[in-house]
């Protein structure tokens, strides 16, 4: 679902854009090891972290030489509090990634699931620990460490990380254009391609493991997921499933004050549903159909309820930056990541860390084209004020109720759901003509990165759909040609 991100709990104020108060102190993450959140470095600092980069003992130096980078949140410089944080401190920290529009610009992350192609069986760590030095190796890019284990790669402002299963994350850089995002996610894999195949593996872009269970999957060597893994089955009963089976494809985006965000996260929040839908691509488990179209969207019915859900009161007169602060503090936390090491602290109340950005999570991952059209249909809708205010003035009467059945209908019926008087695929179709208005009116002929939506909405048939039909059909009711028909 969409919503301004909760990070991980925090006694530091990242530091971008935020008057410091007596008492703070600026340092290296190595020359103190009491923090426990880091700053976000501004979209500006591209060039500098292309050239500059950290070694072990905390020297900056030139690229050229790979780095190891220790496991921490992605940031190499951090602000110490010498007392404590204030709500106000919050709101004014999270207020500080308002941009000016000329300033926007979108982040993509997309999962995907690598296996075998001679058994179809899921990547163990070992290969993916051959696959993240290979990489390193041939393409230049910094190791990251948890210990003596490797968890991922950065370069510049993107990012390779590991899900809890083993899925391959590239979360991308914030870029101006959607020929730029489309390029990035292009480089990414032909880079992960050239090793990969050399390996005998592949990469599946589905939003669930559709064939193996959870008996079956590799667990990746990273201690805040080892929390995870005894605590969300405590607060739900398909936490696992989240953490180890899924996969989405997500779109950062930015915002221009307090009033914009709103507007945004409104928009957002209300349309999920109609992502989830356009998107949905997990079909299958453990082999056999599961009866939804997206069940990676009905998994998270049943995570943690008091992190995950609708958030009605964003449709609230009230709601701005505070309200939200209000409602994050309640959240509780799972982790303090403190001194190189997580520790549980799983059911406490915190102080957070506020991403000063919309995410849109509501998309499974699916084919290539996906990747593209995820952020195309945001950014058309959102990006553009036109587009936005035609999305508000749809919603304008659309019930809470309204939107909690559209929440819970779309996994299993896409957009065959019954809504008032017709389908969801009658309103889908007024929204992507809206989001291909506003990509128009961007001028940056971004327009064709909906073409394939557009396609899904006139008829009305789903990716998981079309996984479906082949299942029942070519496939002779079999999952094992799918890991063909989505490779990348």
């Amino acid at each position: 679902m969409a919503f301004l991100y909760l990070g991980g709990p925090s006694h530091c104020i990242p530091c971008e854009n935020v008057r410091y108060k007596p008492g703070y102190t600026l340092v290296s993450n190595k020359m103190k090891e009491t923090c426990t959140s880091f700053l976000s470095l501004p979209s500006n600092s591209t060039k500098t972290m292309q050239s500059l980069h950290l070694d072990s003992s905390g020297v900056w130096y030139k690229r050229g030489h790979r780095a190891i980078v220790n496991a921490a949140p992605p940031t190499e410089v951090a602000v110490i509090a010498t007392e404590p944080l204030t709500k106000e401190d919050l709101v004014r920290h999270h207020a500080s990634g308002c941009k000016t529009k000329e300033n926007w610009r979108t982040g993509t992350e997309h999962e995907k699931i690598g296996f075998e192609f001679e058994t179809l069986r899921l990547m163990t760590y070992e290969q993916i620990t051959e696959l993240l030095n290979g990489i390193a190796e041939r393409f230049d890019w910094d190791r990251i460490m948890e210990g003596d284990n490797i968890i991922g790669l950065k370069q510049g402002m993107q990012n390779i990380s590991l899900e809890p299963g083993g899925q391959f994350e590239l979360s991308g850089a914030p870029l101006e254009t959607l020929h730029q995002t489309c390029a990035e996610v292009n480089s990414h894999l032909y880079q992960v391609k050239a090793v990969a195949e050399e390996m005998g593996i592949g990469f599946l872009g589905i939003g669930l493991q559709p064939k193996w269970g959870l008996k079956d999957t590799p667990i990746m060597p990273k201690g805040r997921y080892e929390i995870l893994r005894n605590y969300l089955p405590k607060v739900g009963s398909l936490g696992l499933d989240v953490m180890f089976q899924t996969c989405t494809v997500q779109v950062n985006l930015d915002f221009s004050s307090e009033v914009d965000v709103i507007r945004k996260f409104r928009a957002s929040l209300a349309l999920q549903p109609i992502a989830t839908a356009l998107f949905a691509n997990s079909p299958f488990t453990e082999g056999k159909p599961n009866g939804y179209l997206s069940m990676r969207s009905q998994v998270w019915t049943d995570v943690d309820n008091a992190r995950t859900g609708m958030i009605p009161f964003v449709f609230d007169d009230y709601f701005g930056f505070e309200q939200y602060v209000d409602y994050a503090l309640d959240v509780p936390m799972w982790f303090v990541y403190r001194k190189k090491k997580y520790i549980d602290c799983s059911g406490l109340s915190f102080r957070v860390r506020l991403k000063r950005y919309l995410e849109m999570r509501g998309a499974d991952v699916g084919p290539r084209w996906s990747l593209h059209a995820l952020p195309a249909f945001w950014v058309g809708l959102l990006y553009n004020d036109i587009s936005l205010q035609k999305v508000l003035d749809l919603i304008a009467d659309w019930t809470a109720e309204e939107r909690q059945m559209l929440r819970n209908k779309v996994p299993k019926s896409g957009l065959k759901t019954p809504f008032r008087d017709g389908l969801l695929k009658h309103v889908a179709e007024d929204v992507v003509r809206f989001a291909k208005d506003g990509l128009e009116r961007r001028g940056f002929k971004e327009i064709g990165f909906l073409n394939e939506v557009a396609e899904v909405v006139r008829t009305g048939v789903t990716p998981a759909e079309k996984l479906l039909e082949l299942y029942h059909g070519k496939w002779g009711g079999s999952v094992d040609p799918v890991f063909e028909e989505l490779q990348y």
